[in-house]
């Protein structure tokens, strides 16, 4: 005898709506999802046709086009210029930084965490008042370089490319702290002690141990800082000069002296596409590095 085989149909939409567990939860999502169309997506999709709009309500790509040459294409390469400066730097201040934290006790290290994370919860107008003060010409850097008695001092240190790296480097470094120290603590130490009981020196240890085990955190912490970069105002604003106008500077000039909203859209949009790559390639840092240690796991 046949045996009679029953397929359960999936549940209609009217069936699942007449649920009251997903009308509560369909209730519960509604504020959130009228908060983001609100307050995110409209602006967004907004600044989109505002960029894509003649005075005369015709589509163009003019605005495009003058964001991508001239003047303003300068500014994007300067701005990718110092953001990866910027993410370098504070890569390699925040990779020994956090190695050193990572080393020491519980208790030290959150003193030392402490210190590190606590700045960042001042405001960066005052931080950044606080970098001109310090390299001023009679500031705390050249006054102490001038009694120490180096060539040259005192150094231009504000209002150039130098000064603008210095302070937005002091901004993202609690953020390259923060993710490089949680990678750092998840290493297994046993992991080097073994390749040392076998004969391997510190460099080969840290080259071919060490550094592989925290190259995803390295990755994702030095796009971060390039992603926060990019539309960071108030340091290079204040530190640099006009060699180192960065995009969001040019939207600000563009938008209260010229008045032209249209072409600050477009270098808008153009900002947020090169945020949301960064963020993609953050992702996929991140899913290579879970897969691989997932294979180091089996």
């Amino acid at each position: 005898m046949a045996a009679t085989l029953t397929v359960k149909a999936p549940a209609r939409p009217r069936k699942l709506l007449a649920s009251r567990r997903t009308r509560v939860g369909i209730l519960y999502a509604l504020p959130v999802v009228v908060y983001l169309l609100v307050l995110f997506v409209y602006p967004i999709l907004s600044t989109l046709f505002l960029s894509l709009k003649n005075p005369d309500g015709s589509l163009t790509l003019h605005w495009y086009a003058d964001a991508l040459t001239g003047v303003n294409l300068s500014v994007l390469f300067t701005t990718l210029r110092i953001s990866a400066e910027t993410a370098l730097f504070a890569l390699v201040f925040g990779f020994v930084l956090a190695n050193a934290i990572s080393r020491l006790k519980p208790l030290w290290a959150g003193l030392a965490m402490l210190i590190v994370v606590v700045p960042h919860f001042i405001s960066a107008l005052v931080r950044t008042y606080g970098w001109i003060i310090m390299l001023g010409d009679k500031g705390l850097v050249n006054e102490t370089l001038a009694h120490l008695w180096v060539p040259g001092a005192p150094y231009q240190l504000l209002y150039n490319e130098i000064g603008v790296v210095i302070g937005t480097t002091s901004v993202m470094l609690p953020y390259t702290v923060l993710l490089l120290y949680g990678v750092m603590r998840g290493v297994d130490r046993r992991l080097l002690a073994a390749a040392a009981s076998m004969g391997a020196g510190r460099v080969t240890i840290f080259r071919r141990v060490y550094l592989p085990l925290v190259a995803p955190g390295l990755a994702s912490a030095g796009l971060l800082s390039f992603i926060l970069s990019l539309g960071y105002y108030i340091t290079p604003a204040l530190m640099g000069g006009p060699d180192q106008t960065m995009i969001a500077s040019l939207i600000n000039q563009q938008v209260t002296k010229e008045n032209q909203w249209n072409g600050a859209a477009a270098e808008g949009v153009i900002l947020l596409l090169l945020t949301f790559a960064g963020l993609l390639l953050v992702k996929i840092v991140s899913s290579l590095g879970a897969s691989r240690r997932k294979r180091s796991a089996s």
